[in-house]
C-alpha cells in the first residue's frame, strides 16, 4: 500500500533527487543548494543524484521589529541583503532599526557558515543552474526569502525542489522561480513534520559532515 508519508529525509531526498534528474538531466551547471538545517540530508542525496557540486545556502529573515514574524527582508550567504521597501513603508521601520536587525542576523549568519563550512567559501553560482532544496514548504517564506536574495547572485536558472509542499504554495512558486519541483502536495497539508515518519532535527554536526561528504565525493 501507498504511504504518502517519507520515512525520512534520507529516502524524500533519494525520490526527490530521482524527479530533479528526469527533469533536468545530468548536466555540468549544476549547483545544488541545501537550506540548513533539515534541507540538507535531501539537497544531499539530490546532488548524488544529479552528480553535482553541493553547498549551503543560508538565509535569515529580517523581521520587523516588535512583529518579528513579518518579515522585510533577508540576508544570505555570500553577502547579499534583500529588503521589502513596501513591508518597511507600510511598517514605518528607521534605518537604525534596519541596521540593528541586520547585525544581529548577521552575526548568526556567520556562526553558521564557520560552523557548517570552517573556511572553506561559497560556491560560486553565477550563470549556473541551480537547485535549492528544503525538507518541504508550508507557507514558503524562508525559500521565498532565498531565491530573492540568490536571484541578486546571478544564477542562470532557479530551480526550487522540495519533497512535500502545500498545494498552494507550489502553485505560487510555479510563477516565482524558473521551474519548480513538488513531489507531493497532500490536502489538508498542517505542517512539513506531518509527511514523514521520522522528523527529528538535524544538528549542526550532520550539516557540517554530509557537505564535507558531498564535497568528498565530487572531487573523486
Amino acid at each position: 500500500m501507498w504511504n504518502p508519508r517519507f520515512r525520512d529525509r534520507a529516502e524524500a531526498g533519494q525520490l526527490l533527487g530521482r524527479e530533479v534528474a528526469r527533469r533536468l538531466g545530468k548536466r555540468n551547471d549544476i549547483i545544488v543548494l541545501g537550506l540548513p538545517r533539515g534541507g540538507v540530508p535531501v539537497a544531499y542525496r539530490v546532488a548524488q543524484a544529479l552528480e553535482a557540486p553541493m553547498d549551503l545556502f543560508i538565509v535569515r529573515k529580517l523581521g520587523v521589529p516588535g512583529h518579528e514574524e513579518l518579515a522585510m527582508g533577508a540576508i544570505a550567504s555570500g553577502g547579499v541583503r534583500v529588503l521589502n521597501r513596501d513591508v518597511l513603508s507600510y511598517a514605518g521601520v528607521s534605518e537604525k532599526a534596519i541596521d540593528a536587525v541586520v547585525t544581529r542576523e548577521q552575526q548568526e549568519l556567520r556562526r553558521r557558515e564557520e560552523s557548517y563550512r570552517g573556511a572553506r567559501g561559497p560556491l560560486d553560482v553565477r550563470g549556473k543552474t541551480v537547485v535549492i532544496v528544503d525538507d518541504g514548504l508550508a507557507t514558503g517564506s524562508t525559500m521565498r526569502a532565498a531565491a530573492a536574495a540568490l536571484r541578486k547572485m546571478e544564477p542562470r536558472i532557479i530551480v526550487v525542489a522540495v519533497p512535500v509542499a502545500a498545494p498552494q504554495t507550489c502553485d505560487e512558486f510555479t510563477r516565482e522561480v524558473d521551474e519548480m519541483i513538488c513531489l507531493r502536495t497532500p490536502e489538508p497539508f498542517q505542517a512539513v513534520g506531518l509527511w514523514y515518519e521520522d522528523f527529528s532535527q538535524t544538528t549542526d554536526s550532520e550539516v557540517h559532515d554530509l557537505l564535507e561528504r558531498a564535497n568528498a565525493e565530487v572531487k573523486r
